[in-house]
């Protein structure tokens, strides 16, 4: 029991103070998002903070390194998990992506992403000495598939969180900067071809929405304006807690995401600018933290593992809070630890467990 006793002790408790700093705020948002509605989701998410917890605590004070008996299987259950979802999975929004399993259901993209991050860390960790185009295809085999398969269903914001996510860890991997930059050129070239060709109708409104929400202010512009107006109205200090005459106590925002996806906008209605930006800065200190344990990992699975997992709650959290403020086109991404969901917050935790293990058993503490 000692060395348990001990990992504990030798935790990361800033990482542990932001983490419940920011559940804390997301069930106060999500009661303030939801007070008028018959439904109780702050006490939903509790349950689920309360499920997600032993989660984050034993991955914490076990060794990282499990990731190397662990990857494989979990993606191959990512991978089974997505087929199931090709063939039973429940379409919500616009996109075959759920699996209902009675009182509860979830994403298996959301699966697949972690997994994808052990799995690209273990292979990149232990081929250094392969050469790097070969390197670069398996790489591109082992992220293919479940990309490919998210890409059918259609959920374009889950492909989208690859992207960053890949690159950072192919350049932490010490893959050559010059094969990055032909990848860039290459990504960036393809991107009118995906956007005329390859995008379903909606997907493509999304697009002109976002770069035009103006036009269409009645139809696939509303939810954007929407968003706007109340961001805007919010000024500097916000209408105030739970405010009654609101954009969300009104209806204009989205009835039945404006707890997960737009969070953001009934915080900057009711908080103003003044508590967007302790939010933001909350988020930040968070990164750095984050980063910090990337830097201090002991090997390169740890650090591969580390800042696949910053990358990942890093453009959750910035595709989230862009798209409510017209920045980046609406996603349907949620905002990491604030947001209302339960799959989504147990592999946050998870992700935040594994980067506790990285600090608790960095070369300092052996």
């Amino acid at each position: 029991m000692y060395p348990l006793v001990r990992n504990f002790l030798r935790m990361n408790w800033a990482l542990n103070a932001l983490v419940a700093l920011l559940l804390a705020y997301g069930i106060y948002a999500i009661h303030s998002a939801t007070w008028m509605r018959d439904q109780d989701f702050a006490k939903s998410q509790v349950l689920w903070i309360l499920l997600s917890l032993p989660v984050f605590l034993v991955v914490s004070l076990l060794d990282y390194r499990w990731v190397r008996f662990g990857a494989i299987p979990l993606y191959v259950v990512s991978i089974l998990a997505l087929t199931a979802t090709m063939f039973f999975g429940a379409k919500r929004y616009g996109a075959r992506s759920w699996i209902d399993l009675g009182p509860i259901s979830f994403q298996p993209s959301q699966l697949a992403i972690i997994a994808g991050i052990m799995t690209l860390a273990l292979f990149l960790s232990n081929t250094r000495a392969m050469p790097a185009v070969l390197r670069l295809l398996c790489c591109g085999a082992i992220v293919g598939a479940p990309w490919l398969m998210i890409l059918l269903q259609p959920d374009l914001g889950s492909c989208i969180v690859w992207v960053p996510v890949l690159l950072a860890m192919l350049f932490v991997g010490h893959i050559p900067k010059r094969w990055l930059i032909l990848m860039l050129v290459i990504g960036l070239a393809l991107v009118p071809l995906v956007v005329h060709f390859g995008l379903k109708p909606y997907q493509y409104s999304r697009i002109t929405t976002f770069l035009n929400p103006e036009a269409d202010p009645l139809g696939d512009g509303w939810n954007i304006m929407q968003s706007l107006i109340a961001i805007g109205s919010g000024g500097l200090a916000g209408k105030g807690y739970m405010a009654p005459n609101s954009q969300n106590a009104l209806g204009f925002l989205p009835y039945t995401i404006v707890h997960n996806d737009f969070i953001f906008s009934v915080m900057g209605e009711q908080h103003g600018f003044l508590g967007g930006v302790l939010l933001i800065c909350a988020f930040t200190l968070l990164f750095l933290v984050m980063l910090g344990i990337a830097m201090n990992a002991e090997d390169d699975l740890g650090r591969l593992l580390a800042i696949g997992i910053t990358l990942l709650i890093f453009t959750h959290t910035f595709m989230n809070l862009g798209m409510t403020i017209s920045l980046t086109p609406i996603t349907g991404l949620p905002l990491p630890l604030v947001s209302y969901g339960g799959s989504f917050l147990l592999i946050t935790m998870l992700s935040f467990g594994i980067l506790q293990s990285i600090w608790i058993h960095r070369r300092s503490t052996r």
